[in-house]
């Protein structure tokens, strides 16, 4: 028999009296309160109505929540209709709650109606067996929705080179097998010529610059082909397109600096006790700015660390242990247990959280730091993803700690952190061991 664990409930494992759930649709929501009964002692009773998804109905219904002494609110997460819902409750001070669909699923034999959803996620609510979702402040919200749409436009940008390169193939022309990218200053007056007119080889590999100038026969060879002046019409729209998100990415980077300017909480301190969104910068400052202290990571730039910031906000008390925002980035695996038998499966978590950790990991797999080390051990035994992974993680527990302590600095181990902890007589004892096994007597000497 083992031992019996004590596990502590939750805050959210909490029994309410009186709780409100709205099961959300496009246009309208279900709401069901569940009170107390008035006449009956130890009763319950539920009310159902419908609410339109409109701004002053749902501060109505705000209203008349906080009138009914309403504790908890729970919205079903469905698509982006919850919003208005969340918003407009949390603004009016209620204690709302936003759980996945999978906590709240259709039970077998039961009808499938808006009311009995409704109904459900009351009960649910009140017996304390909905687990919330992270859901940031409206200061984080807003840092999160011009860092999304910085990356969307990044990734319309790269579309788009994949496009020119896709159409200069068409057009014969192979430069993009000589220069690293098309972004490059070289190959962009190369197709801004050939856009004008321009079709000598040699007159078109001319125009590198730099480092690009010795590769000149190889230039001429590639830029050889069949360029059309419709190809040149569609390389202009592709280079205006180019054009108009580098504009927008510049745009949304100001917006996000200006954005984190007014978020208090990310703020540093200076040597003199002052205080404010451009304090915290030097490195005798007691307290960095949230930015700064995630900056001297290995592999976070601070455009990096704005966005990581968005994702996973500054209060890691939402967060109680380093393990939590783990999970929440889907950054380890799922544990599925059945008997004596344990599996894993995969976990969702956070795709853009993830993928600002995963850039993390590859700009700190090439330093020479605790990170890169730990990168190149893990890429030599498991294979380069898995290291990307292990990496991703470990930077991600670290940003947890700068992000709970705000007085936290980061401090590299260094590359020989796992050479210096190596026991170099147990090591030798294994191989001992091992020799042993196979039937030979040992004996060592030490080296002078």
């Amino acid at each position: 028999m083992s031992k019996p664990q004590v596990i502590d409930d939750q805050e959210h494992e909490r029994v309410f009296e009186r709780v409100a759930a709205v099961d959300v649709a496009k246009k309208d929501g279900m709401v069901c309160t569940r009170t107390p009964h008035p006449s009956r002692p130890g009763g319950r009773r539920s009310t159902v109505w419908t609410v339109q998804a409109t701004v002053p109905a749902v501060r109505q219904l705000a209203g008349q929540l906080k009138a009914e002494r309403i504790q908890k609110v729970t919205l079903e997460s469905a698509s982006d209709y919850w919003r208005i819902w969340f918003y407009v409750l949390e603004a009016a001070g209620l204690d709302v709650q936003l759980v996945s669909a999978r906590q709240a699923r259709q039970l077998s034999g039961r009808p499938k109606t808006d009311r009995l959803d409704a109904m459900w996620l009351a009960r649910l609510t009140e017996m304390g067996l909905l687990r919330p979702s992270f859901v940031p402040p409206a200061q984080i919200r807003a840092l999160r929705q011009y860092t999304r749409a910085r990356t969307h436009l990044t990734g319309d940008r790269t579309r788009c080179f994949q496009r020119l390169e896709k159409l200069l193939e068409d057009a014969l022309i192979k430069v993009s097998s000589v220069v690293s990218t098309l972004a490059t200053a070289s190959a962009q007056d190369m197709i801004a010529a050939m856009i004008a007119g321009e079709r000598d080889p040699q007159a078109l590999a001319a125009l590198a610059r730099g480092r690009m100038k010795a590769r000149h026969d190889a230039l001429v060879a590639a830029l050889d082909g069949m360029f059309d002046d419709h190809h040149g019409q569609i390389a202009q729209l592709l280079l205006d397109q180019i054009a108009f998100c580098d504009a927008r990415i510049a745009r949304l980077t100001m917006l996000i600096s200006e954005q984190l300017a007014v978020i208090c909480d990310g703020w540093g301190v200076d040597a003199d006790g002052t205080t404010g969104p451009v304090a915290g910068t030097s490195d005798d400052a007691p307290v960095l700015s949230a930015v700064a202290r995630l900056d001297e990571i290995p592999g976070i730039s601070a455009e990096l660390a704005a966005a990581i910031i968005a994702e996973t906000g500054l209060d890691m008390t939402r967060f109680p242990a380093p393990g939590h925002l783990v999970s929440w980035a889907g950054l380890c695996p799922r544990t599925i247990q059945s008997g004596a038998r344990t599996r894993h499966g995969k976990n969702q978590g956070n795709a853009y959280l993830r993928g600002r950790l995963g850039q993390a990991a590859n700009g700190a797999a090439g330093t020479a730091t605790f990170l890169g080390e730990r990168y190149q051990r893990i890429a030599r035994r498991r294979g380069k993803a898995k290291a990307q992974v292990a990496v991703a993680r470990s930077i991600l527990v670290i940003i947890w700690h700068l992000l709970a302590d705000r007085q936290a600095r980061y401090a590299d181990l260094g590359p020989g952190h796992y050479q210096a902890r190596t026991d170099k007589n147990r090591k030798a004892r294994n191989h001992i061991r091992q020799l042993q096994a196979l039937g030979y007597t040992v004996s060592i000497t030490p080296a002078a």
